[in-house]
């Protein structure tokens, strides 16, 4: 709202006015709003939560040997997230930019997925929370409203890049001179860059061109359900998801403004994504909020962000890596939620694969991953069958391993950068 405002008021010459404009400008600002706000109502939360004794109730010794310090400690966290998110991109955004509007739409959706799930947990004492499929229809219908929000909105378009060999041999990157709808995305590795899930059904003939939509609206509702899902995993230590995502989004940020500058996105040949720059907007105020988030979060907890937090900021994740077509990039960038939901699918499968056979099989001593590595000899099951039983040698303390996987993450986000340029 505010830069309709000061460009309004720019007509008339107003100093300042013009500062509007600039994208780095608002971005920073969205990004100190967001922190301003994410510390200032995260305290005021958390006291609120409090006082109507709505917090979390003594955790299973078995699951998390340090479940008992955590007795007391308010959730649905993600509120706080939600709230210091919405406010800098309402007041700094342009209210219609076709991926300012579904970040936001995404971003109020997730939260109430996930806000549904601990109400259940939370008023209903229902562990168990909202029953997986609901989630995952729920993930789904967001994914599939994405994919057909990008194929039928009009402003929703890129400018493809193509190599050209010019006289004296040097090869040049140029845009084709008017937007399209496109299903390329950019994939890494190789050298031309762009993959067409068209040419993926190119046997469809004719309808191939249909064919290659219908695989990307598809590719878009796996990608979100799988980063929402992962990250939701990975919400299981004080600051663990919070952490993690902020470098996740400091990336993403980066990828979203060489996408939205042409000259950036010719020099990395990249497509070019006229519009996307108000992601960058969208990917400060996330970062505040989650930086501010972890004020509170980080060890030891004053509160959790719970579903709430954690399915939204996977959610979001996922549909701008598709919005950037920056999707196929998912399994490096977000590599630790994809590692989390490995182990989870490992570690289930071979427990039943063992009950088939009455006997007690496990992979990890705990999973999902992180809580392999907190895991004391006592919590495990003596009469199971560990493959991995001496990894780790011993536990470590829950800060130590939040830390180490941030660094993880901060590794994963640099390597995904670089993927521009090797190829």
């Amino acid at each position: 709202m505010l830069y309709y405002l000061f460009r309004f008021l720019d007509q008339f010459g107003i100093a300042g006015s013009g500062m509007w404009s600039y994208i780095s400008f608002r971005a920073l600002l969205a990004l100190l709003c967001a922190l301003v706000i994410s510390m200032w109502f995260g305290e005021v939360y958390i006291k609120w939560m409090k006082h109507h004794h709505i917090t979390e109730q003594q955790r299973d010794k078995s699951i998390d040997p340090y479940g008992v310090a955590k007795k007391g400690v308010p959730s649905m966290g993600g509120i706080v997230i939600l709230v210091a998110v919405l406010v800098p991109c309402l007041l700094l955004g342009r209210l219609r930019n076709i991926y300012m509007l579904l970040m936001l739409g995404a971003t109020v959706w997730f939260a109430a997925l996930g806000f549904l799930d601990d109400y259940i947990k939370i008023f209903r004492h229902n562990k168990e929370g909202l029953a997986g499929r609901w989630k995952l229809i729920g993930q789904f219908v967001a994914g599939l409203s994405v994919g057909l929000t990008l194929y039928l909105a009009p402003d929703a378009v890129i400018r493809e890049n193509v190599e050209v060999q010019r006289r004296d041999g040097v090869t040049q990157v140029v845009y084709k001179s008017e937007p399209v709808k496109s299903t390329k995305t950019t994939i890494p590795f190789f050298k031309a860059n762009n993959l067409d899930y068209a040419e993926l059904v190119g046997f469809m003939g004719d309808a191939k061109q249909a064919g290659g939509w219908i695989l990307f609206v598809l590719m878009t509702a796996f990608v979100i359900a799988a980063v929402s899902n992962g990250a939701n995993l990975n919400d299981g230590m004080d600051g663990m998801c919070a952490g993690n995502s902020a470098i996740i989004y400091v990336a993403l940020g980066v990828l979203a403004y060489v996408s939205s500058h042409i000259g950036f996105a010719g020099y990395l040949n990249t497509m070019y994504v006229p519009g996307s720059q108000e992601l960058v907007i969208y990917c400060c105020a996330m970062l505040g909020a989650l930086i501010g988030f972890l004020w509170y979060n980080t060890y030891p907890a004053r509160v959790f962000m719970g579903d709430t937090g954690s399915l939204m900021i996977g959610g979001t994740i996922g549909v701008l890596a598709v919005i950037i077509h920056k999707e196929l990039l998912v399994p490096i960038l977000c590599g630790i939620f994809l590692f989390e939901s490995i182990s989870v699918i490992l570690q289930t499968e071979y427990a039943k694969l063992g009950n088939r056979r009455g006997k007690k099989w496990r992979v990890f001593k705990r999973a999902p991953i992180h809580d392999t590595f907190r895991v004391t000899p006592e919590n495990m099951l003596p009469d199971a069958k560990y493959i991995f039983r001496k990894w780790p040698k011993t536990p470590a303390l829950e800060s130590m391993v939040t830390v180490r996987f941030w660094i993880v993450s901060i590794m994963l986000a640099a390597l995904t950068i670089i993927t521009l340029k090797i190829r």
